[in-house]
Formats: structure tokens, sequence, C-alpha cells
């Protein structure tokens, strides 16, 4: 594939005619890709978050961003923009039943994929995630209730990288690990952590590459006795490194596994919750 991110392999004709699949996974979505004027036109929301974006509207436009990328465009503007260099779109994005229709190729392309047309298949590969020249395979989150827990594994490149590079760039200042932290909430010692949910980025044995496990501070204390002791702390289990973190980066964590719940790129291994 040489330079590019994704390789894309499809028809117009199929794109309208077939489900579209990202890193073999079926898009889920409740609106079908469409034909206009000869072009492929696709949901916009549920293709960008396939892709490892997030959608936002500002004002009359839509903002795509993933990393260092940011792409705005607006319904019926043939022009968009990639980093703020003007993108002339085959087709204008309209809406229909709701959702905003984009081409499929300015997508792909927006993303850095390479558009080939055969056959009647349509499939998206999205560049994979690699931690210390190893590829990651899935990425596995496991949190516990009071009675059970759950497991569970994304296995999309794009949702795996994004979460990754939360974890990379929202990390804080490096800190000593807490006197106490567990999975429980029932630590009775003011300072004390209790553990949100772990992640494990796994090979294609299944062996952890990396792990983060992210804690939250026990409030059931009174406000005074917990002065100096931040909300929120990352743990590098792999490098055993504590950083202090934020309750905005856990949140864009749980929207990223939201994201690819709800497009089907997410899959429980296990469920012991009572």
């Amino acid at each position: 594939m040489g330079e590019s991110y994704c390789a894309t392999n499809l028809t117009e004709k199929g794109a309208a005619q077939n489900q579209i699949k990202v890193d073999g996974v079926t898009i889920t979505s409740d609106v079908k890709p469409e034909m206009k004027n000869k072009r492929a036109m696709v949901p916009l929301r549920v293709m960008s978050e396939s892709l490892g974006a997030s959608v936002e509207w500002s004002d009359s436009e839509v903002i795509l961003t993933k990393s260092e990328m940011k792409v705005k465009l607006a319904v019926n503007r043939s022009i968009a923009e990639k980093n703020g260099k003007k993108m002339l779109l085959d087709v204008k994005p309209y809406t229909k039943n709701n959702r905003i229709y984009v081409p499929l190729r300015f997508i792909a392309e927006a993303f850095g994929c390479n558009v080939n047309y055969s056959n009647f298949a349509v499939t998206i590969d999205t560049k994979p995630l690699f931690i210390n020249g190893v590829q990651v395979k899935a990425l596995q989150q496991e949190y516990r209730m009071t009675l059970g827990g759950v497991v569970q594994q994304i296995h999309g490149n794009a949702y795996n990288e994004t979460i990754y590079n939360i974890f990379a760039k929202n990390k804080g200042e490096k800190v000593e690990a807490p006197a106490n932290y567990s999975w429980s909430f029932t630590i009775d010692t003011p300072g004390s952590y209790y553990k949100n949910a772990q992640y494990d980025f796994l090979d294609q044995k299944g062996k952890s590459l990396a792990r983060f496990d992210v804690y939250s501070l026990i409030r059931t204390f009174p406000s005074e006795l917990l002065i100096g002791y931040p909300e929120t702390l990352v743990h590098n289990v792999s490098k055993d490194e504590w950083y202090l973190f934020s309750n905005t980066a856990s949140q864009s964590i749980y929207q990223v596994i939201n994201n690819a719940t709800n497009n089907g790129f997410l899959t429980v291994i296990s469920n012991t919750v009572v």
C-alpha cells in the first residue's frame, strides 16, 4: 500500500448496493449508501467514526477531527477544507432522513485511503496500530461492577489508534503511586482510588503489548480530607509509571468506545454482572 494509511476496494455501484466493511467489520447503520450523480454517497457520521474521527457541529459546518487532521464541510457546499486546504467535492453533501451524506471517495481520501474499483466489493482497511514494532490486533477493556464484571474487545484499527493516542497525549505530570488503590469502592482511607477500567492493547496472539489502568479518587470523605489528591490517575502498567490524567480524557475514551459499540466494532468476551 506504499505510504497510504488505508486501502479501499470498491465499485461506485457496488457501494450503493452492498454493506461497507472497515477492517473486516460490516458497518452498522440504519441508512444505506446510495448513488447520486454516479457517485457512491455514504452517511457521514458512521463512516467518519468508523475511521476514528470525531464529528462535531460548529455553526453550519461539520468538523471531523482525528489526531492532527481537521476536515470542515457543509451541506450543499461543494468546497471542503482539510487542515485549511480547500478540497473540491464531486457531489455536494446533502441531508436525507436526518442524515448527512457525503461522497465515499472524499471520506476515504480525507483519511488517507486509496480508492480502487473492482467487482462489487466494498472494503476499507485502515492503518494498523503498532506498539514497539508489533501490530495491535485488538483493544481489550475490562471493568467491574459491585457483582461481576465485563471484558470486551474493539477490533477496529482506527478506534484503537485513537484511544492509544488519548492515553499518550493526555497523560500529565508523572506522580508517585497512591498509597491505596484497587478495583473496590470499599477502601475507607482518604486518598484511596478505585479502578474504573483497564485497557490492554493485544497482539495477534492475545498478549498484552501495553496496558493502561484508569483510577478515580474515592470521594466518600469530607472534602477537606481530599485536598491535594488529584481526581483521576492513569497507571501505565507496562512501565509501572503513574501520571495525572483528566476526566475529560476519560470521557473521550468512553465516547470512542460508545461509537465502536454503535458501529459494530465491539465484541463482549464475557459478562458476569449480576
